[in-house]
C-alpha cells in the first residue's frame, strides 16, 4: 500500500511540473510567437494616397535595381540622383516601419539637392520587396547590411564614401548596422532606439505595463531564432565598432520610441566625444520631427476639415478620395524641418570633406 502511495505521489509531482512548466514557459513562449508573428509576420505596403511620385520632384532621376539579402529573398531599391552633379557620397536610407521607403522620397530628395546620391530600398516584407512579413526588427540589420554591400557594388558609386540615414526603426539599423561595415563616414539616426527589443519594450509598457518585462525573454529567443546573429547587434556595439561621424536628433515627448531608448543612452556614453552631435526637441513627437511648422499645422487643419465633412472618422476609401482630391501636393512634397535637415547636410560635409 504505501508503494501504491509513493508511486502515486510521483505521478501527481510529474503531473504538476509539467503544468507548471506549461504555464511559465511553453505558454508564455506560445503567446510572445503569436504576438510576434501578429506584428512581423505580415506584409506592409505604403498607403496609396500618401504615396510620392517621380515626377513631384524636379530633375530628380531614379534607376531602379534588385539585389537579395540574407535569406535569398528579393530587395528592391532606387538610386535617386540629379543630373551632371559632383557627388560627395551615397547616402543609403533605410525607412521605418509601415511600408517602403516610398514615404521619404522627399528626404531622398533634398539630400540630392545638397551634393549627395540616394539609394533608398525597401525592407524584407515591404512594399516592392519579396517576403510574406518582414520577420523581426533585427531583420532591418541584415537587409542594409546587404543593401550596403550591394551599393558597393554599383560601378557608379562604389568610388563614393558612404553614410547611411534612418528614422525610427532605421535610425536603430543605421546604428546596429555598423557592427558590420565600421567604413561608414557618417550616420544620422533620427528617433532611433538602441536594440532590437527596445520598440517592443516600449510599446509593450503601454498596452499591458509591467508585465511586458516578464514576456522580454520570449520575445527575445523568438526574435534570435528567426534572426540570427542580427538578433545580438545594438547601436552601442555599432558605435564602438566604428569611427565614424554619428548624428542623432530624437524628442522628448516621443511615445512611439521614447527618448529613454535612444538619446539618453547615447548621450549618456558621448556626449563629449566630438564625432557626435545630438539634436534634442521637445515637442515634436515621433514622426513630426521630420516635418515643419508650416506643414504640421497645414496637415492638422486638413485633416479636421476632412473629419468634419465627412462627420467623424471616414473610411478609408472616403480618405483616399479625399486626399486624392484636395491635398496640396506642393505643400506635401516640401514639408521637411529645415532646420533638422539643414543640421544633418553639414554634419555630412564635415564629413565628406574628412
Amino acid at each position: 500500500m504505501k508503494k501504491k502511495t509513493k508511486k502515486k505521489i510521483i505521478i501527481v509531482s510529474v503531473v504538476i511540473a509539467l503544468l507548471l512548466l506549461i504555464i511559465f514557459l511553453i505558454a508564455p513562449y506560445t503567446v510572445g510567437a503569436i504576438l510576434y508573428n501578429s506584428v512581423f509576420g505580415v506584409r506592409y505596403q505604403t498607403t496609396d494616397y500618401l504615396k510620392f511620385y517621380i515626377e513631384d520632384f524636379d530633375g530628380l532621376n531614379a534607376d531602379r535595381y534588385e539585389f537579395t539579402s540574407n535569406d535569398n529573398q528579393k530587395l528592391v531599391g532606387y538610386h535617386y540622383y540629379i543630373d551632371n552633379s559632383d557627388s560627395k557620397a551615397v547616402i543609403v536610407m533605410t525607412h521605418g516601419l509601415g511600408g517602403g521607403h516610398n514615404t521619404y522620397m522627399d528626404v531622398a530628395y533634398y539630400f540630392t539637392q545638397n551634393g549627395y546620391d540616394v539609394f533608398a530600398y525597401d525592407s524584407t516584407g515591404n512594399d516592392e520587396s519579396d517576403g510574406d512579413g518582414i520577420n523581426g526588427i533585427p531583420q532591418g540589420v541584415a537587409d542594409l547590411d546587404y543593401a550596403i554591400d550591394f551599393v558597393q557594388s554599383i560601378d557608379k558609386l562604389s568610388d563614393l564614401p558612404v553614410m547611411l540615414w534612418g528614422h525610427s526603426w532605421g535610425g536603430y539599423c543605421v546604428s546596429a548596422v555598423l557592427n558590420y561595415h565600421p567604413e561608414v563616414k557618417a550616420i544620422a539616426s533620427i528617433a532611433g532606439f538602441n536594440q532590437s527589443g527596445d520598440l517592443i519594450r516600449a510599446q509593450g509598457e503601454l498596452m499591458v505595463g509591467n508585465f511586458i518585462n516578464f514576456m522580454m525573454p520570449y520575445v527575445n529567443s523568438i526574435e534570435s531564432i528567426k534572426c540570427g546573429e542580427y538578433s545580438s547587434a545594438t547601436a552601442l556595439s555599432g558605435f564602438a565598432n566604428s569611427e565614424c561621424g554619428v548624428f542623432i536628433a530624437h524628442s522628448s515627448d516621443d511615445t512611439t520610441v521614447p527618448i529613454e531608448y535612444g538619446y539618453d543612452v547615447y548621450y549618456e556614453q558621448y556626449s563629449d566625444d566630438s564625432r557626435f552631435a545630438f539634436t534634442k526637441y521637445d515637442d515634436r513627437g515621433h514622426t513630426n520631427i521630420l516635418y515643419s511648422d508650416a506643414y504640421i499645422n497645414y496637415i492638422n487643419e486638413f485633416t479636421e476639415v476632412m473629419n468634419n465633412y465627412f462627420s467623424g472618422s471616414p473610411t478609408r476609401e472616403e480618405r483616399a478620395a479625399y486626399y486624392n482630391e484636395h491635398l496640396d501636393r506642393n505643400i506635401y512634397c516640401n514639408r521637411l524641418n529645415a532646420e533638422l535637415f539643414e543640421g544633418i547636410i553639414n554634419f555630412y560635409n564635415s564629413y565628406s570633406e574628412v
